[in-house]
């Protein structure tokens, strides 16, 4: 099972999460913040998007929303926007 444990803002609606596997993407939530969706709306809102956590492996929010990190993981591979660390002994 693949987790995210680490998370850092990039710009705009973009963040960078690395996952479990040493691999590490650019997650980019704008696509779902134009769905409208109420758990999403105030994404809209810099300072409340920036205020992000994980727990559990997972990318949270204040309001109750959690993104499940199988599903982006999986959106990042399709996307070819998955990249590996290469790790030096």
């Amino acid at each position: 099972m693949i987790k995210i444990i680490q998370a850092f803002y990039v710009q705009k609606k973009i963040l960078r999460l690395y996952f479990s596997d040493n691999s590490y993407g650019d997650y980019d939530l704008q696509p779902l913040i134009d769905k409208e969706a109420e758990l999403v709306l105030p994404l809209n809102d810099e300072v409340f998007f920036k205020g992000f956590f994980l727990e559990l492996g997972a990318m949270c929010l204040k309001n109750g929303l959690e993104l499940c990190p199988d599903s982006i993981y999986q959106k990042l591979s399709k996307n070819n926007k998955l990249h590996f660390e290469i790790k030096v002994a």
